[in-house]
């Protein structure tokens, strides 16, 4: 591993910092909206762990903890499947986030968007997706322009 891969490229949010606002408003509205901030940071999370964005998985991880998910739980997150501490909104959203973030190399197929639909409301279920798109940006952009965790959490 190279020493390059824990310095920044460049500082994108004061490069572009109308869109990284507009991606920050985004990540918040999601939070404060009808999913709620735990579901919508497990969400996150998760998404970060399959996108490898270590940045954001701190991140993430750092907010859960704040709100009080204790960190053996969160430790389980990857394997919410085995795991016992995730409700059945909880697996339906991660398995969500899953299948969109594996997109073209998943099938977002009318039975898996039955069983959201069974657990979700429309509403819920648009918010989801939004918080999904929002949190592959953020890894797509933290990954490419290598921001490193601070030594401090942010959150």
């Amino acid at each position: 591993m190279s020493s390059n891969q824990h310095t920044a490229r460049l500082p994108y949010h004061k490069l572009s910092s109308k869109a990284f606002m507009g991606l920050v408003s985004l990540s918040e509205t999601i939070k404060k909206g009808p999913l709620g901030t735990r579901l919508a940071e497990l969400v996150f999370l998760r998404v970060s762990q399959i996108n490898g964005c270590a940045y954001c998985m701190d991140m993430h991880w750092h907010a859960l903890v704040k709100e009080g998910v204790e960190p053996r739980h969160l430790n389980a997150v990857a394997g919410w499947r085995e795991a016992p501490f995730f409700s059945e909104r909880d697996r339906a959203a991660l398995r969500w986030a899953e299948i969109i973030t594996a997109t073209p190399h998943s099938d977002a197929s009318d039975e898996e968007y039955a069983k959201l639909q069974a657990l979700f409301s429309d509403a819920e279920i648009s918010d989801l997706g939004f918080a999904i798109a929002v949190i592959n940006a953020w890894n797509l952009l933290n990954a490419g322009m290598r921001a490193p965790i601070p030594e401090t959490p942010m959150v």
